[in-house]
């Protein structure tokens, strides 16, 4: 069935030529201009040198993904990006970024049931060029963190390659690499088992 929303008709013509010469210029424009401000993100993050900087003082930039699936390169899109800024172990609750998706396919019943994110939810959120680029324009320079992040990793490496032609260039901490590493004996890693150890202490 057909998108009959009015943004989904827009991009329809859009994609058939059937728009005036003007409009479709003025699609061109914003996304070479999205698509600019990418590659410029990742073109400075590759200048970056970290490895003087305490982590006691280094940025960091604490994000989750969630998506239709677990394969980009089979169809599953980024449904949204969650994330809080972090100034060494001060986290700054008011400076936080969040965006849903509209994604190209539906949300499957399952991934609505597990992230709480309904295909209505996301039928007016924006495309996926232009909420990278405000979840960039959050991130800049700082590394991100993310847990299990071979996940987060790949999702934002297609996102950034079918948007943009560009690898992801930032540093990535794995947060939960860095606990099987202070708790080797543990047998699961996940972080409500992670948040009992913790607290346990």
């Amino acid at each position: 069935m057909k998108d009959m929303r009015p943004t989904g008709r827009m991009w329809h013509l859009y994609k058939m030529g059937g728009l005036t010469p003007a409009i479709t210029s003025m699609f061109d424009a914003q996304s070479a201009q999205q698509m600019a401000f990418i590659r410029s993100i990742m073109k400075e993050q590759r200048k970056n040198s970290l490895y003087e900087i305490s982590l006691r003082t280094m940025e960091l930039v604490v994000f989750d993904l969630e998506t239709t699936g677990f394969s980009p390169y089979n169809g599953d899109e980024i449904i949204s990006f969650g994330a809080v800024s972090v100034a060494g172990t001060e986290i700054k609750d008011e400076s936080t970024y969040y965006s849903l998706v509209h994604p190209k396919k539906s949300i499957p019943e399952e991934i609505e049931k597990l992230t709480g994110i309904t295909n209505e939810m996301v039928a007016d959120a924006p495309d996926l060029l232009h909420a990278l680029r405000g979840f960039l324009e959050f991130v800049r320079q700082k590394v991100l963190v993310a847990h299990g992040s071979g996940h987060d990793k790949h999702f934002l490496n297609a996102a950034l390659w079918r948007t943009s032609k560009v690898n992801l260039s930032h540093r990535l901490l794995d947060t939960m690499m860095i606990a099987k590493w202070l708790h080797p004996k543990l047998n699961k890693y996940d972080l409500d088992t992670l948040l009992d150890c913790t607290a346990s202490k």
